[in-house]
């Protein structure tokens, strides 16, 4: 694995000039009181020259990227999850993963992000704070720097506390192909530890029902654990981590995208009781729940057992298991078979569970 930090310099440290409790519409005006903000609370947590610059672009010499791979990556995500802080993560380390996590899904090596964030008027520069210095713990985790950002003001009323955007760009190693288009007949279909677990905890945290778990938000980085996947199988057919429409949504464009059918077992499905507890009191049905931290990938069959042993070994995937297969017949269509020996489509989700959770 490529380590960016290592050749990046520390800023200096920068001495706080930033005293206000609040941020307010001065501090988007793109004046001093701005000037304050990003130098104290962005730049000086991030620490990083490339943003310390505070120029409007930020360049990278083309020949150290070529050395990493054939092609770059490039992908963007909004985060406007509610509540901001919330078991197992909080709304900067949700940006930081699921960006890093939609590169290295792709093959790609994750590299360098951009941080744009709105902010409503009256948030407390306390979480302003803590979310800063989230980002920053979690790029460090992630081994990905980030290197150019923005930073707005809207009126109280105008957004929820805070928005977060980022983008990034990695490179995919030479003869990697990795896309949802892939998979043929006989495909494994595999996953790295149990799901649901993000949507369970943000529900929680909410307090809007009389419920009480332990169940953290499965938030974390993937990039080490594709890269054992692809160093266990290089001819990997397709990854996609499980967020919003959880892994049947997954499963549905992979079966669209390469006309085929996907054959669950419901006794492989790794699903915590706390979960399958919550989501039978609400009617949920767990497959649909976000992950942030968990994948899908499909491999050849004969690689499956390799994979999986591999993925066991991360300390992302130690929950791994294969949990069906791509079948010919009935193509596009996800179904699986029950604990019962029936069997139940899986269907793409329709409309949303659980509103802001990412």
């Amino acid at each position: 694995m490529t380590d960016t930090n290592k050749n990046i310099a520390k800023s200096p440290s920068r001495k706080k000039k930033f005293r206000d409790t609040t941020v307010t519409l001065a501090h988007g005006s793109g004046g001093q009181a701005m000037r304050d903000l990003i130098d104290d609370i962005f730049v000086g947590s991030f620490g990083n020259p490339a943003m310390a610059d505070l120029e409007d672009g930020v360049s990278f010499p083309i020949q150290s990227l070529a050395q990493l791979g054939d092609r770059l990556t490039f992908t963007t995500d909004s985060f406007v999850v509610d509540p901001l802080f919330f078991p197992g993560g909080d709304i900067g380390t949700l940006a930081v993963n699921g960006t890093v996590n939609d590169l290295a899904v792709s093959g790609a090596t994750p590299l360098y992000l951009s941080c744009s964030v709105i902010v409503e008027e009256g948030l407390a520069v306390d979480s302003l704070r803590k979310v800063a210095a989230s980002i920053q713990q979690a790029a460090e985790a992630a081994n990905v720097q980030i290197v150019t950002g923005d930073t707005k003001v809207v009126p109280k009323g105008s957004a929820d506390k805070l928005f977060l955007n980022t983008a990034g760009i990695g490179m995919v190693r030479e003869g990697i192909n990795v896309k949802s288009d892939r998979l043929q007949p006989g495909d494994a279909i595999l996953v790295n530890g149990p799901l649901g677990d993000h949507g369970t905890a943000i529900l929680i945290a909410r307090g809007e029902l009389a419920l009480d778990t332990n169940v953290a938000s499965d938030c974390q980085p993937l990039h080490g654990l594709v890269d054992i996947i692809i160093n266990a199988c290089p001819q990997v057919k397709a990854m996609r981590d499980a967020t919003r429409g959880g892994v049947a949504t997954v499963l549905n464009e992979f079966a669209t995208a390469s006309g085929v059918g996907i054959r669950l077992q419901e006794s492989q499905v790794p699903i915590r009781e706390e979960v399958k507890g919550v989501c039978e009191i609400l009617g949920f049905d767990p497959l649909y729940l976000a992950n942030e931290g968990k994948l899908v990938v499909a491999v050849p069959q004969e690689a499956a057992e390799t994979v999986l042993a591999a993925m066991q070994s991360h300390p992302a995937g130690q929950e791994s298991k294969i949990i069906g297969e791509v079948v010919e017949a009935a193509a596009g269509v996800v179904w699986m078979q029950t604990g019962f020996g029936s069997e139940r489509v899986v269907d793409m989700l329709v409309g949303e569970q659980l509103p802001r959770i990412c």
